[in-house]
Protein backbone atom coordinates (compact mmCIF):
# COMPACT_ATOMS: atom_id res chain seq x y z
CA UNK A 1 0.00 0.00 0.00
CA UNK A 2 3.09 2.38 0.09
CA UNK A 3 2.83 5.16 -2.24
CA UNK A 4 -1.05 4.85 -2.71
CA UNK A 5 -3.27 7.75 -2.28
CA UNK A 6 -6.92 8.12 -2.03
CA UNK A 7 -10.05 9.92 -3.10
CA UNK A 8 -13.42 9.88 -1.89
CA UNK A 9 -16.02 12.02 -3.90
CA UNK A 10 -19.50 11.50 -2.16
CA UNK A 11 -22.23 12.97 -3.79
CA UNK A 12 -25.53 13.48 -3.34
CA UNK A 13 -26.78 11.60 -6.71
CA UNK A 14 -23.37 9.21 -7.20
CA UNK A 15 -20.10 8.55 -5.30
CA UNK A 16 -16.90 7.35 -6.36
CA UNK A 17 -13.20 6.45 -4.97
CA UNK A 18 -10.27 7.25 -6.68
CA UNK A 19 -6.51 5.96 -5.92
CA UNK A 20 -3.17 6.88 -7.74
CA UNK A 21 0.41 5.98 -7.77
CA UNK A 22 2.94 7.87 -9.67
CA UNK A 23 0.62 8.00 -12.30
CA UNK A 24 -2.65 9.10 -13.30
CA UNK A 25 -5.53 8.16 -10.95
CA UNK A 26 -8.42 5.79 -11.86
CA UNK A 27 -11.72 5.13 -9.84
CA UNK A 28 -11.87 1.74 -8.62
CA UNK A 29 -14.92 -0.46 -8.95
CA UNK A 30 -17.54 -0.22 -6.32
CA UNK A 31 -20.32 -2.32 -7.19
CA UNK A 32 -20.62 -4.89 -10.21
CA UNK A 33 -17.92 -3.66 -11.91
CA UNK A 34 -19.60 0.22 -11.88
CA UNK A 35 -16.97 2.73 -10.79
CA UNK A 36 -19.93 5.02 -10.33
CA UNK A 37 -21.37 3.76 -6.40
CA UNK A 38 -25.24 5.47 -6.84
CA UNK A 39 -26.06 7.43 -3.36
CA UNK A 40 -28.59 5.26 -1.63
CA UNK A 41 -29.19 2.72 1.26
CA UNK A 42 -32.09 0.53 1.30
CA UNK A 43 -32.26 -0.32 5.28
CA UNK A 44 -34.07 -3.90 5.84
CA UNK A 45 -37.11 -3.52 8.72
CA UNK A 46 -35.99 -7.00 9.96
CA UNK A 47 -32.56 -6.32 10.73
CA UNK A 48 -30.90 -7.44 7.68
CA UNK A 49 -27.63 -5.82 6.76
CA UNK A 50 -28.34 -2.84 4.57
CA UNK A 51 -27.94 -2.50 0.86
CA UNK A 52 -26.01 0.26 -0.78
CA UNK A 53 -26.19 1.78 -4.86
CA UNK A 54 -27.68 -0.45 -7.07
CA UNK A 55 -28.72 -3.15 -4.66
CA UNK A 56 -30.49 -0.36 -2.16
CA UNK A 57 -32.24 0.55 -5.18
CA UNK A 58 -33.39 -2.70 -7.06
CA UNK A 59 -34.50 -3.83 -3.12
CA UNK A 60 -36.54 -0.87 -2.95
CA UNK A 61 -38.23 -1.75 -6.69
CA UNK A 62 -38.88 -5.07 -5.82
CA UNK A 63 -40.88 -4.28 -2.35
CA UNK A 64 -38.19 -5.40 0.28
CA UNK A 65 -39.74 -4.52 3.64
CA UNK A 66 -37.72 -1.56 4.49
CA UNK A 67 -36.47 2.47 3.87
CA UNK A 68 -34.51 3.94 1.26
CA UNK A 69 -32.62 6.97 1.73
CA UNK A 70 -31.46 9.05 -1.05
CA UNK A 71 -29.98 12.06 -1.00
CA UNK A 72 -28.14 12.05 2.15
CA UNK A 73 -25.58 13.99 1.49
CA UNK A 74 -27.85 17.24 1.93
CA UNK A 75 -28.35 15.93 5.75
CA UNK A 76 -24.25 17.57 6.24
CA UNK A 77 -24.97 20.47 7.58
CA UNK A 78 -28.36 20.76 8.36
CA UNK A 79 -30.06 19.35 11.90
CA UNK A 80 -30.97 16.62 9.89
CA UNK A 81 -27.54 14.69 10.61
CA UNK A 82 -28.15 14.56 14.03
CA UNK A 83 -31.92 13.34 13.59
CA UNK A 84 -33.14 9.85 13.57
CA UNK A 85 -35.54 8.19 11.11
CA UNK A 86 -37.76 5.13 11.29
CA UNK A 87 -37.20 1.78 9.66
CA UNK A 88 -39.73 -0.62 10.96
CA UNK A 89 -39.49 -1.25 15.14
CA UNK A 90 -36.23 0.50 15.01
CA UNK A 91 -35.17 4.01 15.03
CA UNK A 92 -31.94 4.48 12.89
CA UNK A 93 -29.66 7.85 13.42
CA UNK A 94 -28.65 9.63 9.55
CA UNK A 95 -24.99 9.78 11.11
CA UNK A 96 -24.94 5.92 11.23
CA UNK A 97 -26.34 5.62 7.70
CA UNK A 98 -23.30 7.62 6.33
CA UNK A 99 -21.33 5.69 8.22
CA UNK A 100 -22.47 2.44 6.82
CA UNK A 101 -22.64 3.62 3.49
CA UNK A 102 -19.07 4.88 3.76
CA UNK A 103 -17.53 1.21 5.20
CA UNK A 104 -19.39 -0.29 2.02
CA UNK A 105 -16.86 2.12 -0.47
CA UNK A 106 -13.89 2.06 1.88
CA UNK A 107 -14.16 -2.21 1.66
CA UNK A 108 -14.88 -1.62 -1.97
CA UNK A 109 -10.81 0.49 -1.63
CA UNK A 110 -9.22 -1.86 0.41
CA UNK A 111 -10.35 -5.14 -1.88
CA UNK A 112 -9.12 -3.63 -4.75
CA UNK A 113 -5.43 -2.70 -2.80
CA UNK A 114 -5.67 -6.42 -1.60
CA UNK A 115 -6.15 -5.29 1.70
CA UNK A 116 -8.44 -6.79 4.24
CA UNK A 117 -11.02 -4.83 5.66
CA UNK A 118 -10.30 -4.51 9.06
CA UNK A 119 -10.09 -0.90 9.92
CA UNK A 120 -6.78 0.04 11.48
CA UNK A 121 -4.79 -2.48 9.59
CA UNK A 122 -2.86 -0.26 7.79
CA UNK A 123 -2.91 3.47 8.23
CA UNK A 124 -3.66 5.54 4.97
CA UNK A 125 -4.54 8.83 3.77
CA UNK A 126 -7.14 10.07 1.80
CA UNK A 127 -8.73 13.17 0.30
CA UNK A 128 -12.39 13.82 0.58
CA UNK A 129 -14.47 16.04 -1.60
CA UNK A 130 -16.74 18.99 -0.34
CA UNK A 131 -18.78 21.45 -1.87
CA UNK A 132 -17.59 25.12 -1.90
CA UNK A 133 -20.48 25.36 0.67
CA UNK A 134 -22.21 22.63 2.20
CA UNK A 135 -25.09 25.29 3.37
CA UNK A 136 -25.31 28.58 1.99
CA UNK A 137 -24.42 31.41 4.09
CA UNK A 138 -23.47 29.20 6.89
CA UNK A 139 -19.80 28.69 7.84
CA UNK A 140 -20.82 27.43 10.92
CA UNK A 141 -22.67 24.46 8.99
CA UNK A 142 -19.58 24.02 6.84
CA UNK A 143 -17.89 23.89 9.72
CA UNK A 144 -20.13 20.68 11.06
CA UNK A 145 -20.35 18.91 7.52
CA UNK A 146 -16.82 18.49 7.92
CA UNK A 147 -16.09 17.56 11.28
CA UNK A 148 -19.41 14.53 10.62
CA UNK A 149 -17.43 13.52 7.26
CA UNK A 150 -13.90 13.80 9.07
CA UNK A 151 -15.04 11.83 12.15
CA UNK A 152 -16.62 9.15 9.93
CA UNK A 153 -13.33 8.94 7.54
CA UNK A 154 -11.18 8.22 11.00
CA UNK A 155 -13.25 6.03 12.17
CA UNK A 156 -13.15 3.72 9.39
CA UNK A 157 -8.97 3.76 9.64
CA UNK A 158 -7.94 6.31 7.79
CA UNK A 159 -5.01 8.21 9.64
CA UNK A 160 -4.80 11.55 7.37
CA UNK A 161 -7.83 13.07 6.14
CA UNK A 162 -8.28 16.19 4.19
CA UNK A 163 -10.45 17.85 2.11
CA UNK A 164 -10.63 19.67 -1.03
CA UNK A 165 -13.43 21.67 -3.28
CA UNK A 166 -14.90 19.30 -5.36
CA UNK A 167 -14.47 21.92 -8.04
CA UNK A 168 -10.76 22.20 -7.68
CA UNK A 169 -10.29 18.51 -7.83
CA UNK A 170 -11.67 18.89 -10.91
CA UNK A 171 -8.98 21.23 -12.49
CA UNK A 172 -6.29 18.83 -10.94
CA UNK A 173 -7.65 16.28 -13.24
CA UNK A 174 -8.23 18.48 -15.72
CA UNK A 175 -4.73 20.06 -15.67
CA UNK A 176 -3.40 16.39 -16.84
CA UNK A 177 -4.12 17.10 -20.50
CA UNK A 178 -3.62 20.68 -21.28
CA UNK A 179 -0.04 21.28 -23.13
CA UNK A 180 -0.11 24.74 -21.90
CA UNK A 181 -0.86 27.36 -18.97
CA UNK A 182 -4.42 29.27 -19.17
CA UNK A 183 -7.00 29.95 -17.13
CA UNK A 184 -10.01 27.19 -16.96
CA UNK A 185 -13.47 28.08 -15.05
CA UNK A 186 -14.70 25.10 -13.39
CA UNK A 187 -18.45 24.48 -13.58
CA UNK A 188 -19.52 21.51 -11.44
CA UNK A 189 -23.13 20.96 -11.54
CA UNK A 190 -23.77 18.19 -9.07
CA UNK A 191 -26.64 16.78 -7.41
CA UNK A 192 -27.13 18.79 -4.55
CA UNK A 193 -24.83 21.50 -5.29
CA UNK A 194 -23.01 23.78 -7.94
CA UNK A 195 -19.53 24.99 -7.43
CA UNK A 196 -17.68 27.33 -9.76
CA UNK A 197 -13.76 28.06 -9.49
CA UNK A 198 -11.13 30.15 -11.47
CA UNK A 199 -7.86 28.38 -11.85
CA UNK A 200 -4.55 28.56 -12.81
CA UNK A 201 -3.39 25.42 -14.65
CA UNK A 202 -0.46 24.00 -16.93
CA UNK A 203 2.11 21.19 -17.05
CA UNK A 204 4.59 22.85 -15.39
CA UNK A 205 2.37 24.28 -12.45
CA UNK A 206 1.28 19.93 -12.02
CA UNK A 207 3.60 19.65 -9.72
CA UNK A 208 4.02 22.67 -7.39
CA UNK A 209 3.90 22.07 -3.87
CA UNK A 210 1.65 24.77 -3.16
CA UNK A 211 -1.03 26.11 -5.20
CA UNK A 212 -3.28 28.40 -3.31
CA UNK A 213 -2.03 31.14 -5.66
CA UNK A 214 -2.89 29.84 -9.19
CA UNK A 215 -6.90 29.58 -7.43
CA UNK A 216 -8.02 33.14 -8.36
CA UNK A 217 -11.54 32.66 -7.01
CA UNK A 218 -14.46 30.56 -6.30
CA UNK A 219 -18.25 29.92 -5.05
CA UNK A 220 -20.83 27.71 -4.45
CA UNK A 221 -24.58 27.42 -3.91
CA UNK A 222 -26.59 24.64 -3.18
CA UNK A 223 -28.32 24.44 -6.35
CA UNK A 224 -28.22 21.26 -8.12
CA UNK A 225 -29.84 18.15 -10.26
CA UNK A 226 -32.21 17.31 -7.44
CA UNK A 227 -33.87 20.97 -7.79
CA UNK A 228 -33.87 20.30 -11.61
CA UNK A 229 -36.08 17.28 -10.41
CA UNK A 230 -38.03 18.74 -7.78
CA UNK A 231 -39.47 21.84 -10.10
CA UNK A 232 -39.60 19.60 -13.04
CA UNK A 233 -41.81 16.56 -10.58
CA UNK A 234 -43.72 20.11 -9.31
CA UNK A 235 -44.65 21.21 -12.88
CA UNK A 236 -45.85 17.89 -14.55
CA UNK A 237 -46.44 15.19 -11.87
CA UNK A 238 -47.60 16.67 -8.86
CA UNK A 239 -50.39 18.29 -10.22
CA UNK A 240 -51.89 14.65 -11.06
CA UNK A 241 -51.51 14.03 -7.67
CA UNK A 242 -53.48 17.30 -6.38
CA UNK A 243 -50.77 19.56 -5.92
CA UNK A 244 -52.55 23.05 -6.64
CA UNK A 245 -55.92 21.44 -6.68
CA UNK A 246 -58.52 23.73 -5.35
CA UNK A 247 -60.60 22.80 -2.37
CA UNK A 248 -64.05 23.68 -0.51
CA UNK A 249 -65.43 24.63 -3.61
CA UNK A 250 -62.79 26.56 -5.24
CA UNK A 251 -62.09 28.61 -1.99
CA UNK A 252 -58.89 27.38 -1.39
CA UNK A 253 -56.01 25.04 -2.36
CA UNK A 254 -54.62 21.96 -1.74
CA UNK A 255 -51.18 22.01 1.32
CA UNK A 256 -48.08 22.72 -0.29
CA UNK A 257 -46.17 20.68 1.90
CA UNK A 258 -47.02 17.63 1.25
CA UNK A 259 -45.94 17.86 -2.70
CA UNK A 260 -43.13 19.65 -2.07
CA UNK A 261 -42.19 16.82 0.85
CA UNK A 262 -42.84 14.30 -1.95
CA UNK A 263 -40.77 15.96 -4.79
CA UNK A 264 -37.54 16.47 -2.78
CA UNK A 265 -35.13 13.24 -2.51
CA UNK A 266 -34.32 13.50 0.68
CA UNK A 267 -37.72 14.15 2.46
CA UNK A 268 -39.74 11.68 0.63
CA UNK A 269 -39.83 9.13 3.75
CA UNK A 270 -41.22 12.17 5.91
CA UNK A 271 -44.35 11.25 4.33
CA UNK A 272 -44.43 7.81 5.46
CA UNK A 273 -46.09 8.32 8.66
CA UNK A 274 -49.43 7.27 10.27
CA UNK A 275 -50.11 11.34 11.08
CA UNK A 276 -49.20 12.38 7.42
CA UNK A 277 -51.72 9.76 6.45
CA UNK A 278 -54.42 10.37 8.53
CA UNK A 279 -53.72 14.07 7.77
CA UNK A 280 -54.36 13.42 3.83
CA UNK A 281 -56.98 11.25 4.46
CA UNK A 282 -59.01 14.19 6.23
CA UNK A 283 -58.28 16.54 3.37
CA UNK A 284 -60.73 14.00 1.09
CA UNK A 285 -63.61 15.81 2.70
CA UNK A 286 -61.99 19.30 1.40
CA UNK A 287 -60.65 19.18 -2.02
CA UNK A 288 -62.58 19.34 -4.91
CA UNK A 289 -61.35 16.21 -7.38
CA UNK A 290 -61.00 13.66 -4.97
CA UNK A 291 -59.84 10.81 -7.73
CA UNK A 292 -56.24 13.23 -7.79
CA UNK A 293 -55.84 13.05 -3.76
CA UNK A 294 -56.71 9.55 -3.96
CA UNK A 295 -53.82 9.05 -6.37
CA UNK A 296 -51.47 10.63 -3.88
CA UNK A 297 -52.87 8.13 -0.90
CA UNK A 298 -52.00 5.80 -2.87
CA UNK A 299 -48.54 6.91 -3.65
CA UNK A 300 -47.85 7.19 -0.12
CA UNK A 301 -49.49 3.92 1.36
CA UNK A 302 -47.47 1.97 -1.44
CA UNK A 303 -44.34 3.70 -0.87
CA UNK A 304 -44.12 4.63 -4.11
CA UNK A 305 -42.18 8.44 -3.47
CA UNK A 306 -39.04 7.06 -4.37
CA UNK A 307 -39.88 5.49 -7.56
CA UNK A 308 -41.28 8.47 -8.61
CA UNK A 309 -38.65 10.70 -8.23
CA UNK A 310 -36.68 7.96 -10.41
CA UNK A 311 -39.17 8.55 -13.06
CA UNK A 312 -38.90 11.79 -12.98
CA UNK A 313 -34.95 11.85 -12.96
CA UNK A 314 -35.24 9.76 -15.86
CA UNK A 315 -37.26 11.80 -17.94
CA UNK A 316 -34.96 14.64 -16.73
CA UNK A 317 -32.21 13.33 -18.27
CA UNK A 318 -33.94 11.91 -21.61
CA UNK A 319 -34.58 15.75 -21.94
CA UNK A 320 -31.13 16.37 -22.22
CA UNK A 321 -30.84 14.93 -25.77
CA UNK A 322 -34.60 15.22 -26.76
CA UNK A 323 -37.44 17.92 -27.18
CA UNK A 324 -40.17 15.85 -25.04
CA UNK A 325 -40.31 12.29 -22.77
CA UNK A 326 -42.78 10.72 -21.06
CA UNK A 327 -42.96 9.86 -17.73
CA UNK A 328 -43.53 6.52 -16.67
CA UNK A 329 -45.66 7.18 -13.43
CA UNK A 330 -48.93 5.60 -14.45
CA UNK A 331 -48.43 2.36 -12.57
CA UNK A 332 -47.32 4.33 -9.19
CA UNK A 333 -50.07 6.76 -9.17
CA UNK A 334 -52.86 4.41 -10.95
CA UNK A 335 -53.14 7.73 -13.69
CA UNK A 336 -51.89 9.01 -16.35
CA UNK A 337 -48.17 8.89 -18.25
CA UNK A 338 -47.75 12.24 -19.27
CA UNK A 339 -45.34 13.91 -21.43
CA UNK A 340 -42.66 16.56 -20.40
CA UNK A 341 -41.15 18.89 -22.93
CA UNK A 342 -38.44 20.63 -22.81
CA UNK A 343 -39.53 23.92 -23.00
CA UNK A 344 -41.28 23.27 -20.28
CA UNK A 345 -38.82 22.08 -18.25
CA UNK A 346 -36.50 24.86 -18.90
CA UNK A 347 -38.98 27.52 -18.07
CA UNK A 348 -39.24 26.17 -14.70
CA UNK A 349 -35.97 25.57 -13.70
CA UNK A 350 -35.00 29.20 -15.00
CA UNK A 351 -34.69 30.15 -11.40
CA UNK A 352 -31.83 28.14 -10.38
CA UNK A 353 -30.10 28.43 -13.74
CA UNK A 354 -30.31 32.38 -13.12
CA UNK A 355 -28.53 31.37 -9.76
CA UNK A 356 -25.72 29.71 -11.35
CA UNK A 357 -25.26 32.56 -14.09
CA UNK A 358 -25.25 34.80 -11.65
CA UNK A 359 -22.62 32.67 -9.30
CA UNK A 360 -20.44 32.93 -12.62
CA UNK A 361 -20.52 36.65 -12.94
CA UNK A 362 -19.27 37.11 -9.72
CA UNK A 363 -16.40 34.72 -9.58
CA UNK A 364 -15.75 36.30 -12.65
CA UNK A 365 -15.49 39.78 -10.59
CA UNK A 366 -14.13 38.76 -7.83
CA UNK A 367 -11.07 37.30 -9.82
CA UNK A 368 -10.94 40.98 -11.11
CA UNK A 369 -11.05 39.26 -14.62
CA UNK A 370 -13.08 39.58 -17.88
CA UNK A 371 -14.53 36.94 -20.14
CA UNK A 372 -12.04 36.73 -22.76
CA UNK A 373 -9.31 36.53 -20.48
CA UNK A 374 -11.01 32.59 -20.01
CA UNK A 375 -8.91 29.97 -21.91
CA UNK A 376 -11.70 27.27 -21.52
CA UNK A 377 -14.87 26.26 -19.18
CA UNK A 378 -14.66 22.87 -18.25
CA UNK A 379 -18.30 21.59 -17.53
CA UNK A 380 -18.45 18.72 -15.01
CA UNK A 381 -21.02 16.97 -12.81
CA UNK A 382 -24.27 15.27 -13.34
CA UNK A 383 -26.05 17.51 -14.52
CA UNK A 384 -23.81 19.51 -16.71
CA UNK A 385 -24.96 18.18 -19.72
CA UNK A 386 -28.24 20.05 -19.58
CA UNK A 387 -28.16 21.78 -22.81
CA UNK A 388 -29.74 25.32 -21.04
CA UNK A 389 -26.79 25.18 -18.88
CA UNK A 390 -24.31 25.53 -21.91
CA UNK A 391 -26.45 28.28 -23.34
CA UNK A 392 -26.09 29.92 -20.13
CA UNK A 393 -22.44 29.85 -19.85
CA UNK A 394 -21.93 30.61 -23.74
CA UNK A 395 -24.19 33.55 -22.69
CA UNK A 396 -21.74 34.97 -20.27
CA UNK A 397 -18.67 33.79 -21.60
CA UNK A 398 -19.42 34.52 -25.27
CA UNK A 399 -16.49 33.12 -27.52
CA UNK A 400 -14.66 30.98 -24.59
CA UNK A 401 -14.32 27.06 -25.16
CA UNK A 402 -16.70 24.63 -23.29
CA UNK A 403 -15.29 21.62 -22.60
CA UNK A 404 -16.61 18.39 -20.77
CA UNK A 405 -15.25 15.46 -19.75
CA UNK A 406 -16.40 12.65 -17.55
CA UNK A 407 -19.35 13.93 -15.96
CA UNK A 408 -19.07 11.54 -12.99
CA UNK A 409 -15.47 10.17 -12.27
CA UNK A 410 -13.58 13.72 -12.70
CA UNK A 411 -13.94 15.09 -8.69
CA UNK A 412 -13.17 11.42 -7.71
CA UNK A 413 -9.89 11.37 -10.24
CA UNK A 414 -8.81 14.66 -8.68
CA UNK A 415 -9.15 13.90 -5.42
CA UNK A 416 -6.56 11.00 -5.44
CA UNK A 417 -4.02 13.40 -7.89
CA UNK A 418 -4.67 15.59 -4.64
CA UNK A 419 -3.89 13.20 -1.95
CA UNK A 420 -0.98 12.39 -3.19
CA UNK A 421 0.28 16.15 -3.81
CA UNK A 422 -0.39 16.67 -0.01
CA UNK A 423 1.11 13.28 1.76
CA UNK A 424 3.54 12.00 -0.83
Amino acid sequence: MAGQYFGIDFGTSNSTVSVCTDGPARLIALEAGEVTLPSAVFWDADGAPPEFGRAAIAAYLRGDDGRLMRGLKSTLGSSLIDGRTQVGARSVSFRLVLERFFGAMVAALRAEAGQRAEAGQRAEAVVLGRPVHFVDDDAAGDARAEAVLAAIASGLGFRQVAFQYEPIAVARQYEQSVAREELVLIVDIGGGTSDVSLVRVGPGLAGKAERAGDILANDGIRVGGTDFDKLLSLAEVMPHLGFLATTKRGQGLMPRHYYLDLATWHRINMLYTQRILADLKALRFEIDRVELLDRMLHVVTTRQGHALAMAVEAAKIALSDGDAARLMIGALIGGPNPVARREVFETVVTAPVQRVAAMLGSVLQAAGLRADRIGTVFMTGGSAGLPLLHRTVAQVLPGVRIATGDMLGSVGAGLALEARRRFA
